[in-house]
């Protein structure tokens, strides 16, 4: 005998409590209580449950902290970083700053091309980087302004300069990481004593950028007026062959530059709010939004009994296992080597639940950043033969920072897109790391002073308190630097080794991001050992420890995983854009039009693997009645048909959350939505506070 009350509390929990940010969705009443289990493979599906790691459920989570792979070493062993203290002597001497780091060892006025990859595969790191981590900035207070201080005052952490780029100040403004308020109970109590970081994002490849990961985001993102699906568009511009650009933000005017003699296009919207920062991003976000739209609508065609939160939740599964297969299966091989790929993560075994998927504080904050020295300083847009395009002009990096109007203006994303595939990205040498456009006019929203990405990167890591690069080595299973001599042994240039033990006095002393990034590179990557295995390690716990990855058991048949395979970026590119003739694999470079082909002969998922043909119950009860401020999803894991309804974010619902198709009839009428009930959108420094306060009472209301 199936125990109803509690089989309905257990689905009831996993609808109350959210998403992984544990945002409250609506309080479900216990009425009505029915046979139910849900499975992944029926009609639901959504990332915004807590049922993704049922043991662990704050394992990958947003707005929880970023994990410790080793200790963290603040000077005062809780929160004062490194270099907090001026005078302090780390192994005997001073760390030296980050701006003079950068200056001396990092920053590059030239550039070479990389001989095997496209710009595609930087910016599809820094893409999917937003699919994984998000470390958020603490805000100023009244009492202090980080933009006008050179002193070490929380929030602040400014750089020591010495030249013209901060002006008259002699310093950099930095924010420090906002902090988590969630304390690692596991530990020892100095360690649960010790500030860590939030990751404000899931951290598992879930397509989250283009959902959003808060129930309410994900509204703002949908067309809910359509009852067909999708995600909205832009509804003031389209390119010039009629296809959409991404919705503009809420909040108008938005802050993005403007063209100074042309209409005003603001800020795009999409589930990730860093969408604006360069074009190559914008054109990605933009490629998603269509290519779930154009699902949507076949799939709709195929099913036409599926209702609109069907095929959202279907099609957005199928662009969430799209995102898991081009970035392990196309992206991460190349970074790492496959020597590499095979040792550190391997074929897949299956979902692991004592596998931790969370992002690692050192992988957010040092490793996957080592695209940064991959990007060049200039960006291409090209035309239909691949040539420098004759209206829209290359641009200069800084050029492309948050300018959305020069993707609507000027050409639409086909001269970016031409312009990622076709061009080479920049070989990586430790004579040659960082381009100038990025440590000397880098510009960031709303700050008016260009900043240096390199000191930025330095201090980033110092404020999470990463150790060393030598640690990290032995955390790796690879030798020590312990001479000079070792540890020419192991950069690519013998003058900036020597450079290196001079400014920082002591190999213990190394910032571990740049030791990584000047390793010599391992066959066929591009990242040394440290960076290949700390990358490999996370990779394979963002796959091994996701129960929805997408060769999980249970979560597509065995023909629609034939069909995913064939999924490509290159196909996307193909199925949403102008472009009619692209490289095989858009990661790697090639000459036009020798390594390039036509569109047809790209491999095409076929939808039909996802035709579901309308069950005899609901032929009987006909189709449950659509709710506002809510929609439904069938289930019949249990013999019997159920409606099982949801309310929108913000609202609550009132009446039985599942009907049952009984004999010719739906048990109950559809209940309503009701109120409004949420957490604010915002994240402030304790988040956490109000999300734990609502799920309290949420397992009061279900388990009473």
């Amino acid at each position: 005998m199936v125990n109803t009350k509690m089989l309905m509390a257990e689905f009831m929990l996993k609808l109350t409590v959210m998403n992984r940010s544990y945002r409250l969705l609506y309080i479900l009443p216990l009425t009505n209580p029915v046979s139910l289990k849900l499975r992944y493979n029926s009609y639901f599906w959504t990332r915004f449950m807590i049922l993704f790691v049922r043991q662990n459920p704050l394992w990958g989570a947003a707005n929880t902290p970023l994990v410790r792979w080793l200790p963290a070493e603040y000077e005062d062993g809780e929160r004062e970083p490194k270099g907090w203290n001026r005078g302090r002597l780390h192994n005997g001497f001073q760390l030296p700053s980050p701006w003079e780091v950068s200056k001396k060892i990092l920053r590059s006025s030239v550039k070479r091309p990389d001989d095997v990859y496209s710009h595609m595969l930087v910016d599809w790191g820094q893409y999917i980087d937003h699919d994984i981590t998000f470390t958020l900035q603490s805000k100023g207070s009244a009492e202090v302004d980080c933009f006008n201080t050179c002193q070490n005052v929380h929030p602040c952490f400014p750089i020591e300069t010495g030249d013209a780029i901060t002006g008259a100040q002699g310093c950099m403004p930095f924010h420090r990481s906002r902090p988590a308020c969630i304390v690692n109970f596991g530990s020892s109590i100095r360690q649960a004593l010790q500030l860590q970081q939030i990751n404000a994002i899931t951290s598992f490849i879930d397509a989250s950028l283009v959902y959003g990961n808060t129930p309410r985001r994900a509204g703002f993102l949908r067309d809910l007026s359509g009852l067909n699906g999708k995600l909205a568009v832009n509804d003031q511009f389209r390119d010039p062959k009629g296809r959409p650009y991404l919705p503009f933000v809420a909040s108008l005017p938005s802050a993005c530059n403007q063209n100074p003699h042309g209409e005003r296009v603001d800020c795009f919207n999409a589930g990730d709010t860093r969408c604006n920062e360069d074009l190559p991003l914008i054109v990605l976000h933009t490629v998603w939004l269509r290519e779930h739209n154009r699902i949507a609508e076949a799939l709709k065609r195929i099913n036409g009994h599926w209702n609109s939160e069907t095929i959202y939740q279907e099609t957005r599964k199928i662009i969430g296992a799209l995102h898991q297969i081009i970035t392990m299966r196309d992206y991460v091989p190349k970074i790492i080597g496959q020597e590499a790929f095979e040792h550190y993560i391997g074929p897949y075994g299956g979902y692991d639940p004592t596998t931790d998927p969370s992002a690692a504080n050192v992988f957010a904050t040092a490793a996957f950043r080592f695209g940064h020295a991959t990007i060049s300083p200039i960006l291409s847009r090209l035309n239909e033969s691949f040539q420098k395009h004759e209206h829209f002009p290359h641009l200069r990096l800084d050029d492309t920072f948050f300018s959305p109007w020069r993707i609507v203006k000027q050409g639409g994303i086909e001269p970016t897109l031409r312009g990622s595939i076709g061009t080479a990205a920049s070989a990586v040498s430790a004579n040659m790391l960082m381009t100038e456009e990025l440590t000397e006019r880098l510009l960031l929203l709303n700050v008016s002073q260009h900043m240096d990405l390199a000191s930025l990167n330095l201090q980033r890591g110092r404020d999470h308190a990463l150790p060393g690069y030598n640690d990290w080595r032995s955390f790796c299973g690879l030798k020590r630097i312990k001479t000079l001599d070792g540890f020419k042994e192991v950069v690519r240039d013998n003058r900036v080794a020597e450079k290196i033990a001079q400014l920082y006095k002591h190999l213990d002393n190394i910032d571990v991001w740049l030791g990584g990034l000047v390793e010599n590179m391992l066959p066929g990557s591009r990242t040394g050992p440290l960076f290949a295995c700390l990358i490999g390690k996370q990779m394979k716990a963002l796959r091994d420890g996701d129960r929805f990855w997408w060769e999980a058991e249970g979560i597509f048949s065995q023909q629609q995983k034939a069909e995913l395979i064939k999924g490509s970026l290159s196909r996307i590119i193909c199925d949403n854009s102008d472009i009619r003739e692209v490289p095989p694999d858009s990661f790697r470079f090639g000459n036009y039009p020798y390594d390039y082909i036509s569109c047809d002969q790209m491999p095409s998922i076929h939808l039909e693997a996802w035709r579901e043909e309308k069950s005899q119950d609901l032929e009987q009860c006909g189709t449950p009645r659509k709710i506002k401020n809510g929609d439904f999803i069938l289930s019949s894991a249990y013999g019997k048909l159920v409606a099982l309804y949801s309310c929108y974010h913000g609202f609550k619902l009132k009446g039985a959350a599942a009907i049952v198709c009984e004999g010719c009839r739906w048990s109950d009428p559809p209940p309503q939505c009701k109120g409004k009930f949420h957490c604010p959108l915002s994240y402030p420094d304790c988040m956490n506070c109000c999300i734990l306060k609502h799920i309290q009472i949420s397992f009061e209301r279900i388990w009473l």
